[in-house]
């Protein structure tokens, strides 16, 4: 659902997993009316995912390519009706936990399954996280993003009365500190200090360094290159001085898409009704195969 960024490595995902079959595009309905992109020869692009059929198994997982921000009303559109969805809500803290235990509900009373947050941060780092603490019970953990392009933030920007177009850049300063650097492309007529006013008090930025610049072109600056350091240094039952570290370098938006796409094969394959984030899925589940082949090869 929808055909962006994410949707577009979405739909490669999709292709080249070999247990699954892409039952369409759902798009606004001015897109669906536009002009098809080549890359979607063949495929059925409606605006509403009943017009890709009724009946058992014609869909059985949405993965919800839209902003976060609408990704609770959304969800449950998908769920009322028996599909599962997966989506990359990237809002931490209480807003996640919020998202969890109302999707839990509606999964639960309509026999469907919802994975939350399911992209690389939240989502994949969350479960290294959650193995590092199981690694060193005591200690701190730093996760520093970056340098790179946050879809998140850049929508977020996007959204702002008079951007035409906005990039944000998430810099590590160290320690899980960040400043974001955040570039508009401005409408004719805005007043980019209210451009920056609404971008630095949104909640996406308020609580971080956030330093806005007016361009001529956003397009000339972008790059979806992304990474993460994280680091824990703690204390495995008395021992002290453990220090592990992960580090990746990566294309944002692709990377967020098949991690969604491997939490489907979870969400329609091993998962009860409810809703989920990834530390509460085990790591096999998001594997094709049979569960045997898979303990003998990766154990």
């Amino acid at each position: 659902m929808g055909y962006g960024n994410i949707g577009r490595f979405a739909v490669e995902a999709v292709r080249e997993a070999p247990d699954m079959t892409l039952a369409g595009v759902v798009r606004r309905a001015d897109s669906v009316k536009g002009a098809t992109p080549p890359e979607l020869a063949g495929v059925k692009i409606v605006d509403d995912v009943a017009k890709l059929g009724a009946g058992a198994r014609a869909v059985d997982v949405a993965i919800l390519c839209c902003p976060t921000r609408s990704v609770p009303e959304t969800a449950p559109e998908y769920l009322k009706r028996g599909i599962h969805t997966v989506d990359s809500f990237d809002i931490h803290g209480e807003k996640i936990w919020a998202l969890r235990q109302s999707l839990d509900k509606i999964g639960k009373a309509s026999g469907s399954v919802a994975v939350i947050s399911a992209g690389w941060d939240p989502g994949s780092d969350s479960m290294v996280r959650t193995l590092m603490l199981a690694m060193a019970p005591k200690g701190i953990t730093y996760t520093n993003f970056g340098p790179g392009m946050s879809m998140g933030h850049s929508v977020c920007a996007k959204s702002k009365k008079g951007v035409r177009d906005a990039l944000s850049m998430t810099i590590p300063t160290g320690t899980g500190v960040h400043r974001r650097m955040v570039y508009v492309e401005l409408e004719k007529g805005a007043k980019f200090a209210a451009v920056e006013k609404a971008i630095k008090t949104d909640d996406y930025f308020s609580h971080d360094d956030t330093h806005v610049f007016q361009v001529p072109s956003v397009d000339a600056l972008k790059d979806m290159g992304h990474g993460v350091n994280m680091v824990r240094k703690g204390v495995s039952g008395r021992t002290q001085n453990q220090l592990f570290e992960y580090n990746m370098k990566i294309n944002n938006p692709a990377l967020t898409a098949q991690i969604m796409i491997s939490c489907a094969r979870a969400a329609a394959l091993r998962l009860k009704p409810g809703a989920y984030t990834m530390p509460e899925i085990a790591p096999m589940d998001l594997l094709p195969g049979d569960r045997e082949t898979l303990v003998k090869t990766l154990v």
